[in-house]
């Protein structure tokens, strides 16, 4: 098997490496947002995140979560390469007037935790009837012939 050595690339993992590690703050996790009909559906990758520290909760018109996750490393051993990140994630969105939050429910399965945001009945579209003018003369006076 034939190796290329680029040292470019290689520096660049390193750096991203070295930042990563000294990087204190939450990381952020990627995430897909789309409206299905009645709902949103939120998608955020969290892999190897314990599902017991996933965290989501909303405050008002904000909607957080938070996760956990944990490098696992044997007692006495030494890191050779550290590419996946642990700590902290966190993100949060503003979910607007338009959700029932009572409704907000979350499920965790391969790495990527569901948010399902159902959207409430004020905010759901709707068709309102016009009636034409001969329509609206007919309604009047049946209206005024029962009163």
């Amino acid at each position: 098997m034939a190796m290329t050595f680029d040292p470019f690339s290689e520096l660049d993992r390193w750096a991203a490496g070295a930042l990563q590690q000294a990087r204190s703050g939450p990381r952020q996790m990627p995430v897909d947002l789309q409206r299905d009909h009645e709902r949103y559906v939120l998608n955020a990758d969290l892999p190897g995140v314990d599902p017991g520290s996933i965290d989501v909760d909303v405050d008002g018109q904000l909607l957080t979560i938070r996760a956990q996750r944990t490098a696992d490393a044997a007692e006495g051993s030494k890191w050779l390469t550290r590419e996946r990140p642990s700590g902290t994630y966190l993100r949060q969105f503003s979910v607007g007037q338009g959700v029932d939050i009572a409704g907000i429910s979350a499920s965790y399965d391969n790495g990527v935790l569901s948010v399902v945001i159902p959207v409430s009945e004020q905010a759901k579209p709707r068709k309102i009837a016009v009636e034409g003018q001969t329509e609206a003369r007919a309604s009047d006076a049946q209206k005024s012939l029962t009163h």
